[in-house]
């Protein structure tokens, strides 16, 4: 498969996110909410690696809230657009976020709240599209391929889909591509 092919299939996976009513989207994503609290990965984790929901992703935020009022510290992404990289951060407050690069909440940053890989006891990933060998398509800039690829092998790395995300088979061309632990569907 082409790079072109690669772009296309966003274009495809990104309007499907964009054109799912609201209210479902809420409704599937409380499903997936519901599958992942159940999964012992997230039952034994102190510290949870997950990202901000947009643009018609799987809803996080409830997801977060449920796990701080388990206890559970809450880490969110600070990306550095130059280095396309991202640096975890713990949060204390859903309501402090501001939006970041590509519009994407994120916590201020502040070197006493960030998170070594080597803390993290889960990490929830985005993205475009899923296949049945949990490779992931993102958005095609490659933080989290690079991000997981720093990652102890040992730590679980679950990725979230509404059940049209998910695919047989994505092209995996580069090497870079990282598959994950799973997938948590609706």
């Amino acid at each position: 498969m082409q790079i072109e092919d690669k772009k296309k299939l966003r274009e495809q996976f990104l309007k499907a996110l964009r054109n799912q009513s609201e209210q479902d989207r809420l409704i599937r994503s409380r499903l997936i909410q519901e599958k992942l609290m159940s999964r012992p990965e997230f039952q034994s984790a102190k510290t949870i690696l997950f990202y901000a929901s947009f643009d018609g992703e799987v809803d996080t935020f409830p997801m977060m809230k449920q796990a701080s009022q388990l206890k559970k510290t809450i880490a969110l992404p600070i990306v550095n657009k130059g280095s396309k990289n991202f640096i975890p951060t713990r949060i204390k407050d859903l309501d402090s976020l501001n939006p970041g690069p590509f519009g994407i909440q994120q916590p201020m940053f502040v070197e006493t709240s960030v998170v070594n890989v080597e803390q993290l006891d889960l990490v929830i990933v985005p993205g475009l599209a899923f296949d049945k060998l949990h490779n992931r398509l993102g958005r095609g800039f490659g933080f989290y391929d690079r991000f997981l690829a720093s990652m102890p092998e040992d730590t679980p790395c679950l990725g979230l889909a509404f059940d049209f995300q998910i695919v047989d088979t994505l092209p995996h061309l580069e090497v870079h591509d990282m598959a994950l632990t799973g997938v948590i569907v609706n």
